[in-house]
């Protein structure tokens, strides 16, 4: 089974009563192909971002759902003739990818050794000695 998302949009002239009755179909639908309802977040009425068939607002509900691969496919279908319905989307939700990692096998080291603090040698400085009849005199 793989884990889908279902976004709608119904009609803002709905009433209540006829909202949920349209709701409820959709849940419906998805049980009826053998999809299992995880998760349902109902925004409300909210403005669209463009206006669609001479409407601004719409109802929007958001439903996770696991089902198998074919039943988005039966689901639209259905959904795409249902007139409460101003837009639908169903999105399949990627599985988390898990990386298998190998261990390493731990090397047996022996115990390290105290470190001791060295001081470092001062460091001096270094005058190019200059030879008494060398060539700077000539």
């Amino acid at each position: 089974m793989h884990k889908y998302e279902l976004a709608v949009i119904f009609n803002p002239t709905l009433t209540e009563e006829v909202l949920q009755a349209e709701f409820d179909k959709v849940q419906g639908l998805i049980t009826r192909f053998g999809g299992e309802v995880e998760k349902v977040d109902n925004w409300g009425k909210r403005r669209l971002a463009y206006e669609i068939n001479k409407m601004t607002e719409g109802f929007y509900y958001f439903i996770t759902f696991n089902a198998n691969h074919d039943a988005p496919a039966e689901l639209e279908s259905r959904l795409r003739i249902t007139e409460s319905l101003v837009r639908y989307l169903i999105i399949r939700m990627e599985e988390p990818k898990v990386r298998k990692v190998k261990a390493k096998p731990v090397a047996t080291a022996k115990p390290v050794e105290a470190e001791v603090a060295v001081e470092a040698p001062a460091v001096e400085e270094v005058v190019p000695e200059v030879e008494e009849g060398g060539a700077e005199n000539e």
